[in-house]
């Protein structure tokens, strides 16, 4: 009864025990895995394999591992407690992170292979074992056959373990007794100890030591100390040429002789060309105003001609300004340059060479160039150089009209018919009034006006107190009566350009029409027969005014005996000078391909013959005459 009693007791203790399955890796890994779940086994016949789920063997859960009782009860006789308490420090002892998380990875694997399970029945053994605990050890066998005769010194007391176990043991008390031996932790806080007493190391450049001057000094070369070497003398320095500073000078203030830079001043030519400008001021036609008609006009225009003889180089540099003096017997061109210099050309003279006298006035250039409406003897230029001058060739002086070194001068027209009186305009965007007949080079009054610049200045031919300038996009019509040196208001103010205009002409007879050149490539034509607040535009004649940085500018003027006609010079190819009608409608063209070969940008007209002269941009005329 009680041998039943007990085995009654032992199978219901079985029960509650947790199955265990022990399932080690290879050899070379020795990661143990252990498992308390409870999982379904299959038994067949003789070989019973136990799928459990495995754990790491951690510190703190090695000690919910416990073997099981019939086997220790086996071996209690047999190995002391010491021994078991060994076997069991050495296990904990050798498990590493890297085990633990290898083992967690092994019981995921572990369970999901365990669903691919099923028991099977076996109608004798299943009801044998179903209530005991079954424990299954897979292994791998060895390649080299020693599983079976390896036996673990101390152990050889565990008759009850199989090969394997004893094996396994083995391992594991060899790999613990290496890392004790590599003193891991130990150098690990050697390390900690060092890194924390070392101090980073300040890194100062050595200053190099200064080399003791030992009366030999370092090597120098004798020819840039100028130091004659022995025995042997230097050349003499040449002297060095003196540097201008400006390279164009201010002219002297006074007036200044009338001789020609191409001729000698006692050359014969030029007294008899001195004594016909006299004769010519005496013989000086008026002009008689009277308007032909258009049509004979064209017809008179279309037998202007030009030949070899009428194109001659005059000045060196650009062609500024052209003026053409008023007589009816000779031809006589007058032409302000780039440089200061005013030629003066006889086209009536043979050869033609020995017509051309060539002055030296001024200092920059001379934008403005006008024979003097009351005696025609008498030449009056301006220059950038702030001086306005008065050439009388019946003294073969240059007379100074006008001086401010303090401003540069622009253009300027004659306020009274007698020339007494001049309008000067400044690029600083001032005005002048300088009357010739107070001595002194100064002006009457200086007004400064809203413009930024002013490039050309005219006088109305009928009402002499009203003029016209041209700034850097505004048209401006001024009265000469109300001007103030505080600053003066425009009567007129025309917005109608866009880019930057070059001119701003009267018509020359009656001043009812007023002309602009626009660089916006159009040519505009106002009525100014009623100087009111406002003038009506009238015409736009489309006309290409892109010159260029090396061109001078285009500036549409109006014929003097034709006040209803325009000439201004073409870009186009051949070459040309054009003439138009206020309406807008072109009328003729002064062109020859082979005489006419660049661009004329500045032309004037005769007042009374039919003789056109234009100059370009090297300081070359070409004259067109019946």
């Amino acid at each position: 009864m009680s041998g039943s009693c007990a085995a009654a007791h032992e199978k219901a203790a079985s029960r509650q025990r947790p199955q265990v399955k022990v399932n080690d890796c290879k050899e070379n890994q020795n990661i143990p895995y252990v498992s308390l779940k409870p999982i379904p086994t299959t038994v067949l016949e003789k070989t019973v394999k136990v799928h459990l789920a495995a754990f790491s063997l951690s510190s703190d859960k090695l000690d919910q591992f416990k073997c099981p009782k019939s086997l220790l009860e086996k071996n209690s006789n047999d190995v002391p407690l010491c021994k078991k308490t060994e076997i069991k420090k050495s296990c904990r002892g050798i498990l590493t992170p890297k085990m633990e998380a290898t083992s967690s990875r092994a019981e995921s694997t572990l369970q999901k292979s365990s669903l691919d399970v099923h028991p099977e029945s076996n109608r004798g053994q299943h009801k044998s074992t179903s209530d005991a605990v079954m424990v299954s050890v897979d292994m791998e066998s060895s390649q080299d056959g020693d599983s079976n005769e390896d036996t673990t010194p101390g152990l050889d007391d565990f008759s009850g373990l199989s090969s394997y176990e004893k094996k396994r043991l083995k391992n594991i008390s060899e790999n613990a007794n290496f890392f004790a031996s590599l003193q891991l932790s130990e150098s690990a806080a050697r390390l900690r100890e060092m890194i924390k007493k070392r101090q980073p190391s300040e890194s100062k450049r050595k200053k190099p030591k200064k080399r003791e001057n030992d009366g030999t000094g370092c090597r120098r070369s004798m020819r840039l100390l100028k130091v004659d070497p022995s025995e042997v003398s230097l050349p003499a320095t040449p002297p060095q040429p003196a540097f201008v500073t400006d390279e164009n000078p201010l002219l002297p203030p006074g007036p200044l002789e009338m001789t020609p830079e191409n001729r000698d001043d006692n050359d014969e030519l030029f007294k008899g060309f001195l004594q016909t400008w006299e004769e010519m001021s005496k013989a000086g036609s008026k002009n008689t105003k009277e308007l032909p008609s258009l049509k004979s006009y064209k017809a008179n225009v279309s037998r202007m001609v030009i030949s070899e003889e009428t194109v001659c180089k005059v000045t060196k540099g650009s062609v500024l300004s052209l003026a053409l003096h008023p007589s009816e017997t000779r031809t006589l061109v007058a032409a302000g340059a780039k440089y200061g210099q005013i030629g003066l050309w006889d086209v009536t003279h043979q050869p033609k060479e020995e017509g051309i006298y060539v002055f030296h006035p001024h200092s920059q250039p001379v934008s403005c160039v006008y024979f003097s409406p009351a005696n025609p003897a008498h030449i009056l230029s301006l220059s950038y150089d702030g001086t306005l001058r008065c050439g009388d060739f019946s003294r073969a002086v240059f007379e100074e009209v006008y001086r401010n070194e303090s401003s540069t001068f622009s253009s300027f027209d004659f306020l009274a018919e007698d020339a007494s009186t001049l309008v000067v305009g400044h690029w600083d965007g001032s005005m002048s009034l300088v009357d010739r007949r107070t001595p002194g080079t100064s002006y009457e009054k200086l007004s400064k006006f809203p413009l930024e610049k002013i490039r050309t200045v005219h006088v109305h031919p009928v009402h002499r107190q009203y003029f016209v300038t041209a700034g850097l996009r505004d048209i401006h019509i001024y009265d000469a009566r109300s001007l103030t040196p505080r600053g003066s208001q425009p009567l007129i103010a025309l917005t109608e350009h866009t880019k930057s205009v070059a001119s701003a002409y009267f018509s020359p007879i009656t001043g009812n029409r007023l002309v602009t050149t626009c660089a916006d490539s159009n040519l505009r034509i106002f009525d100014s027969s009623c100087i009111a607040s406002q003038l009506p535009l009238l015409t736009t004649i489309r006309h290409n005014t892109n010159t260029g940085r090396w061109l001078t500018r285009f500036r549409a003027v109006w014929d003097p005996k034709q006040e209803d006609c325009i000439i201004v010079g073409s870009m186009a190819h051949p070459r040309r000078v054009e003439i138009f009608h206020e309406t807008g409608k072109w009328l003729h063209s002064f062109l020859s391909g082979e005489y006419l070969a660049s661009v004329c940008s500045i032309n004037a007209m005769h007042p009374v013959r039919y003789i056109l002269a234009g100059g370009n941009s090297s300081g070359k005329i070409h004259v067109f005459m019946n």
